[in-house]
């Protein structure tokens, strides 16, 4: 069926929207969609053009587009789409299908307003199928609570059939440790978020500890990418170009941007966890998306993963994460659990000397934040770097289209 898209094929970016009606919005956005077809039609596809335009300035643009690139961004080949066809067997045989079934029937708000029930519902019932064929065909998946809200944004972009071949390819890559049975791994994700923050605001970084606010705040946001905490369809598909053209720790980076824009908010409250838990768990609607993602960007290339594991480690001696870096992901994809692969590295960096350990914590914010200011992702350094990382970590497709 066709795509209901919740706004349509329109530029996904506030500041896109602004410039609409003149010359200059219309030569950029024709110039990008040329280069768009030109790495789709591309022998090989250029699929470091397609990372780079979705990372950039609005993305992918329009959803018409990502059924286009989502699809490269993932290696799904589209010409041999799963069955979508669950049937009563399944839905009665499976352990998941009631928390699946409640989960669907409260998940109103993510459909386009003034969308006609019967649609609607009929889209309640294809979001149903796509989850418990995805985990049938996966049994070493495990259905969580917000699962069902980075579906949606498929199934409302692609339609059933190819969403459920890329939330496949996503739930076994960049969502494969949320799924496992228990919470270790997605904690152990979500203790990245204080060295990030430490790294460029140590200031910031002290308060929250002092007021042991923790991370749970963020949980939503990780494992939801956004979904759940935004209102505005096009943010949220404006990030999913953006972490599908990305490392699958991403996420977690655009977490720590959100919490370091609001440095003065966080600062003005009462240094206690209810009140910071407060602040932050409320995620402010009109961000500046597109400023925030090319800080994401910029700190992930400053202070990657793997420089960032033995501290993410230190605050939780548990199990380890997905990959610390695109490399490793790779190796990842080759059947290897991608937290198998960080606990490798991390043994690793125990036998390494603690004094040459590269976590520098500068008590200067000043060059960090020039730096992170001064960034445009899509003409800056850093873009070269995260798509040359991505390009490292996307699993080896059959027909070879990555470089």
């Amino acid at each position: 069926m066709a795509s209901p898209s919740a706004q349509g094929d329109v530029p996904t970016s506030s500041h896109w929207d602004d410039g609409a009606e003149t010359a200059d919005f219309n030569a950029k956005k024709k110039k990008k969609v040329e280069k768009i077809y030109q790495a789709l039609y591309s022998d090989p596809i250029d699929v470091a053009t397609l990372r780079r335009m979705a990372i950039s300035e609005g993305g992918l643009l329009t959803d018409e587009l990502r059924r286009k690139v989502w699809p490269k961004l993932l290696n799904v080949n589209i010409n041999d789409p799963p069955p979508i066809s669950v049937g009563k067997n399944l839905r009665q045989m499976s352990k998941d299908y009631q928390q699946v079934l409640l989960d669907v029937r409260r998940s109103l708000r993510r459909f386009p307003p003034g969308m006609p029930k019967e649609q609607r519902e009929g889209l309640q019932e294809e979001l149903i199928d796509i989850i418990l064929l995805v985990l049938e065909r996966n049994p070493q998946l495990h259905y969580y609570q917000g699962y069902h809200d980075i579906v949606v944004t498929f199934l409302l972009v692609v339609g059933e059939s190819l969403a459920t071949s890329l939330v496949e390819k996503v739930s076994t890559h960049h969502l494969r440790d949320f799924m496992d049975p228990t919470m270790d791994n997605t904690k152990h994700i979500l203790n990245y978020l204080m060295p990030i923050i430490d790294q460029v605001n140590p200031e910031l970084h002290d308060f929250m500890q002092s007021a042991e606010v923790g991370t749970i705040f963020a949980l939503s946001w990780l494992i939801t990418w956004f979904g759940h905490v935004l209102s505005d369809f096009r943010h949220v598909v404006r990030l999913y170009d953006f972490f599908l053209a990305c490392h699958p720790l991403m996420p977690i980076y655009f977490a720590a941007v959100i919490v370091l824009y609001r440095e003065e908010e966080v600062l003005d409250c009462d240094c206690d966890m209810a009140s910071v838990h407060h602040l932050l768990s409320q995620i402010p609607q009109d961000l500046p998306y597109e400023m925030l993602i090319s800080r994401a960007g910029d700190l992930f290339v400053q202070f990657p993963p793997s420089r960032l594991a033995w501290e993410a480690a230190a605050q939780q001696e548990a199990n380890k994460t997905a990959a610390s870096t695109f490399k490793d992901f790779e190796l990842a994809s080759t059947q290897q659990r991608p937290d198998m692969v960080l606990r490798q590295r991390f043994r690793g960096l125990r036998t390494e000397n603690r004094a040459k350990d590269v976590l520098t914590k500068p008590r200067t914010n000043r060059l960090v934040k020039l730096a992170v200011m001064g960034l445009t992702v899509a003409l800056g350094a850093a873009a070269l770097a995260v798509v040359k990382s991505a390009l490292e970590w996307a699993p080896k497709f059959q027909l070879q289209l990555f470089p």
